[in-house]
């Protein structure tokens, strides 16, 4: 599987940015996200138990924002 740079939070210090990627995957849509681990205890009670094989990250709202714009682009509304 192959992951393509979508964009970085323009507000993180370079080499620390929550970072959003799309992969190439043939039988779904995917992204990966790069953000910053969280490790609140009252976000993690407020969300519950996760599963061992997954983990949480927290990405600021302008990443987010990079899906929209692609999500856009491939539906031609841009």
């Amino acid at each position: 599987m192959r992951a393509r740079f979508l964009g970085k939070d323009p507000e993180s210090q370079e080499g620390h940015s929550p970072t959003l990627f799309a992969t190439d995957r043939t039988d779904r849509i995917t992204y990966f996200a790069q953000g910053w681990k969280v490790t609140d205890p009252q976000a993690l009670a407020d969300i519950g138990p996760v599963p061992d094989h997954e983990t949480l990250i927290e990405i600021p709202e302008d990443v987010i924002k990079m899906y929209a714009l692609r999500y856009l682009e491939q539906e031609g509304e841009r």
